[in-house]
């Protein structure tokens, strides 16, 4: 069983023993320390809550409800929801913070709580620290019986967002009306099966082939939107019947489509495509994680703007994005932000963008796909031992790469001329990541190898 606690929050599988998975005394443990450092930061009553539909989500939002108003807060619970929408809706409520329940991609044993702020961001490495803290101390304290908090439902915020989404100066609904997309969906038995539905009906599809829209928790297949978890929808398109296919997780962050003949686009260019739509008619910068596909940065170089990287992290790419007045932004993992509607990754509003860039377009998603750069990445990583030096193995390797150039402000990123090799350690095992990008996958996968040769010599050393 696993428990992570970090600074973005906690995580875990459920059941278990306390402090080694996510039990409800860990959760309770959690959430009060949450509600301290809230305390702290605002005089804000309000704390939003949501959910996606994972099936220890329920028993989890009721800890996490009554905890908050053991605290004194006023606890508004969105019940089956998708991140962005709780996201927004903090502002919407200007309340003093938010928790998503949602372990995101992680299969059904995890579930997970997700921390904002009172921008309906997720917290700083700071503040989230401060957080861990506060749960390893116990150093909070409940209200008298007098001051309890109170709670309240609240289920029309998804369709706020919905109608915030439509008035978005670049979301045409006419030019998608007018495009009449036959359009397969995939919503992994979670929120987005619920919000996808509403979001392109409100947009004028009329034409929407359900694959697993019923918000039960237990996922069909493995809820990551990667292509080996995709064969069923990619199956109905190759019927030929339909425009694309889209897909996204359980709490509606990452977005993924597929191609009419059932190819995928690939997750990595949802990011690319809104991105070129946006920066045809705003113009600025962009910015995605280290990890992210290159293609972005070409494509905003061509448009005449700056693309910068950022640590891999949503909180890292948000302040990037700040710092740099990106007009579009995102993670590779299918994650679009876009600022004028709010800052986190948002599935629904990179449909909404999509939707619009290819009925303007005016032919096919595989032609679209066809447009941008082709690149390929490998995802690798290579387990150490617990006594072998991370930081030491990802040092060498920069001194060994010294000629070229080297980015390390989130492990160590080696950019060649037209490809990059990035290693990062993980936080919580003993693992180093290795991504490596060229325009072919046998050199994305010789790049990646050579890596793994590297750290294993210096191993050895």
């Amino acid at each position: 069983m696993t428990l992570i606690k970090s600074i973005s929050g906690i995580r875990g599988t459920v059941g278990g023993q306390v402090g080694l998975s996510l039990t409800p005394l860990d959760v309770v443990k959690f959430t009060a320390a949450f509600g301290a450092w809230a305390q702290t930061k605002s005089s804000k009553t309000k704390v939003i809550i949501g959910r996606d539909a994972r099936i220890s989500g329920d028993i989890i939002s009721k800890l996490v409800a009554s905890t908050l108003m053991s605290q004194g807060f006023e606890v508004i619970d969105l019940g089956l929801s998708t991140t962005p929408t709780v996201e927004l809706a903090v502002v919407w409520e200007e309340a003093a913070a938010g928790i998503i329940i949602t372990a995101s991609h992680n299969p059904i044993q995890w579930n997970a709580l997700k921390l904002l702020n009172d921008k309906g961001e997720f917290i700083s490495a700071e503040d989230g620290q401060m957080v861990v803290e506060l749960a390893q101390k116990e150093s909070f304290v409940f209200s008298e019986v007098h001051k309890i908090g109170k709670y309240k439902q609240d289920s029309t915020l998804l369709d706020k967002h919905i109608e915030e989404i439509l008035k978005l100066k670049l979301v045409d609904k006419k030019a998608i009306e007018e495009r009449n997309f036959k359009v397969v969906i995939d919503g992994v038995n979670s929120t987005g099966g619920i919000a996808l539905p509403l979001l392109l009906t409100a947009l004028g599809v009329k034409k929407i082939e359900k694959l697993n829209c019923e918000p039960t928790g237990y996922f069909t297949h493995n809820p990551e939107p990667l292509a080996e978890n995709l064969t069923q929808i990619s199956e109905v398109l190759k019927d030929g019947n339909y425009d694309l296919g889209i897909v996204v997780d359980p709490d509606v962050d990452r977005l993924a489509f597929v191609c009419e003949d059932g190819e995928m686009f690939g997750e990595e260019y949802t990011l690319v495509a809104v991105a070129d739509y946006v920066l045809k008619h705003t113009p600025g910068n962009t910015v995605s994680n280290l990890s992210s596909t290159r293609a972005l940065r070409d494509i905003t170089e061509k448009a005449g703007f700056t693309y910068t990287a950022a640590a891999v992290g949503e909180v890292n790419v948000v302040l990037a994005m700040k710092n740099n007045h990106a007009v579009i932004g995102g993670e590779g993992n299918g994650g679009i932000i876009y600022p004028p509607l709010h800052y986190g990754r948002d599935g629904l509003v990179g449909v909404a963008l999509f939707l619009t860039h290819l009925a303007k377009y005016g032919k096919s998603i595989s032609y679209l796909k066809m447009s941008y750069p082709s690149y390929h990445i490998s995802k690798n990583k290579i387990e150490l031992t617990p006594d072998i030096d991370v930081d030491a193995i990802l040092i060498a390797i920069k001194e060994r790469y010294k000629k070229q150039q080297v980015i390390d402000i989130d492990g160590v990123k080696i950019e060649f001329e037209q490809e990059w090799v990035h290693l990062r350690k993980s936080n919580t095992e003993p693992i180093i990541r290795i991504y490596a990008e060229s325009n072919t996958q046998a050199t994305a996968d010789y790049l990646a190898n050579k890596i793994i040769q590297d750290i294993k010599e210096i191993i050895i050393q």
